[in-house]
């Protein structure tokens, strides 16, 4: 485990999967992250690469060939190098190596940097595409964020609040995992959505083409919640395991496969396309309060 901190925040990272497992507000002793509990859904924050979702039968077609890929990629259970630490900033590195070729027929350098400033994590996901062709992947994060947070609060007390007035159906998902065609309405000319657990009992919301990069967890009950900005993401999943104490707010750059998908990873919906010696950034940021 590695830890950043500074004078508001501490976060702890762990080298495998670079992910994120706690994040206290010193000010007010609250961890704002799920404790993992294997029991309900053992992971915090999982990193999403190099695709994101379930692929159909997973497995995909690449210059004719079938791959196989497990839900969310492979990054997640890896071990990344510290590339950089310091007091308040750690870099995480993942290249390719023979195992990931033989899922993923791409070299690459996935880094991971965390950076606090004041009371806020930013968390910044960059692709390098070290190879001689185009490479097609996806990336996303899942931070998983415990709910209720204060004490003396109850999961139903919270709501999501976006930073754009939306009208924007969830795009249900199959039994396998994937996206089905018939959007189903959820957010109608509003900015908020109210939490409670029945919302998940059919796994995530997914929701496409918003308008919004911003989304903050609000309460009538008490002062405690976060911020958290997500520019330059198409996707945004919403999720909790069923019952569970913690709501997962997910930035894509990409997104499960369709039922009717053809399986071709170029052709794949919310696939990214990188040249050769090109990279790839986005970042996401959490504030706490």
């Amino acid at each position: 485990m590695f830890t950043i901190e500074n004078t508001q925040i501490k976060a702890v990272i762990n080298a495998k999967g670079a992910e994120l497992t706690s994040l206290v507000h010193k000010e007010n002793q609250l961890d704002y992250m799920w404790h993992g509990d294997p029991a309900v859904w053992g992971k915090h924050s999982p990193v999403l690469f190099p695709i994101v979702g379930t692929l159909k039968n997973n497995t995909y077609i690449h210059n004719g060939q079938l791959y196989q890929l497990p839900r969310h990629g492979f990054a997640r259970d890896k071990q990344f190098a510290v590339e950089e630490h310091s007091a308040d900033t750690i870099t995480f590195l993942l290249r390719s190596d023979a195992d990931t070729l033989a899922v993923f027929p791409f070299t690459f350098e996935f880094r991971l940097r965390y950076t606090l400033f004041e009371n806020s994590l930013a968390v910044a996901c960059e692709v390098v595409n070290t190879g001689r062709e185009m490479m097609y992947f996806s990336v996303g994060a899942h931070p998983a964020f415990k709910l209720p947070l204060a004490p003396g609060t109850g999961y139903t007390d919270y709501y999501l609040q976006f930073n754009q007035t939306e009208t924007t159906p969830r795009w249900p998902i199959s039994a396998d995992g994937l996206i089905e065609q018939s959007p189903i309405p959820l957010l109608e000319n509003t900015n908020r959505l109210n939490l409670s657990k029945d919302l998940f009992q059919k796994d995530a919301l997914v929701l496409k083409s918003m308008a919004s990069t911003i989304v903050t967890l609000g309460s009538n009950k008490t002062p405690h919640g976060f911020r958290f900005d997500y520019p330059g993401f198409p996707f945004l999943g919403i999720w909790a395991a069923k019952n569970a104490d913690f709501v997962c707010i997910e930035p894509w750059c990409g997104i499960a496969d369709s039922v009717n998908t053809n399986q071709q990873l170029s052709e794949k919906e919310g696939i990214n396309k990188l040249e050769p010696e090109e990279s790839f950034t986005r970042t996401w940021t959490v504030t706490l309060y």
